[in-house]
């Protein structure tokens, strides 16, 4: 897959980057990246997206999304992810453009017809490019807090559990360290950390064996 990278990112018009990750080296999955949307470099982890896909083992192979940056600027992004013969994902081929400036050109044109074809953005991000692990770790642990809706001081077990179900399903404990930093986080020991999974395990496996009360 190497040798696709530089002549692909040079065969799209405008600001590109092409990147390929390798699962086997997740969470710093990057082992080929040409272009500079995103600042990140070989060895830089991979996006949430990608974490969710290695987590789920989710047969799906391609994805394509919009993301607005702090700062206005807007990419969008494609993953196309390659499977091996048992169907478990291997590597994926992402693919970021930056259409900011084609944005406005699309918004100059549209101006000028009786109807607005421009297709909206969400407000901010739902996608960010880490450039270092405990970056990505401090995301993925922000946004399963900010989920709940409940101060961590005011949660109960089922609050730290729906948070650990949550920073699960986006691949966290694919991370080195993680289990100590979500344990950090919810204010609980690393076994307890464990309990939680577990029992979390347990329920989806359908043993409703009860976990540590925590």
């Amino acid at each position: 897959m190497r040798p696709l990278v530089l002549p692909l990112q040079r065969a799209i018009p405008g600001n590109a980057e092409v990147v390929l990750h390798d699962f086997s080296r997740l969470p710093n999955s990057i082992v080929e990246i040409e272009g500079t949307v995103t600042g990140r470099t070989v060895g830089s982890p991979a996006t949430e997206s990608l974490l969710r896909i290695a987590e789920s083992g989710h047969t799906e192979s391609t994805e394509t999304y919009d993301v607005r940056l702090p700062g206005g600027r807007e990419l969008r992004s494609t993953n196309v992810v390659f499977h091996d013969s048992k169907g478990a994902p291997v590597c994926a081929l992402s693919v970021i453009i930056d259409v900011t400036m084609w944005r406005a050109v699309h918004a100059l044109a549209a101006s000028m017809l009786p109807a607005d074809a421009r297709r909206p953005l969400p407000e901010e991000a739902d996608e960010h490019f880490a450039s270092d692990i405990d970056g990505l770790a401090d995301q993925l642990l922000a946004e399963a807090l900010a989920a709940v809706q409940v101060p961590v001081a005011l949660m109960h077990k089922r609050h730290k559990l729906v948070v650990t179900d949550d920073l699960k399903k986006r691949g966290f404990f694919l991370l080195k360290g993680s289990v100590e930093s979500a344990a950090a986080a919810l204010g609980v020991t690393r076994f307890t950390i464990y309990n939680y999974l577990n029992e979390l395990e347990a329920k989806a496996t359908g043993d409703q064996t009860p976990g540590d009360a925590s």
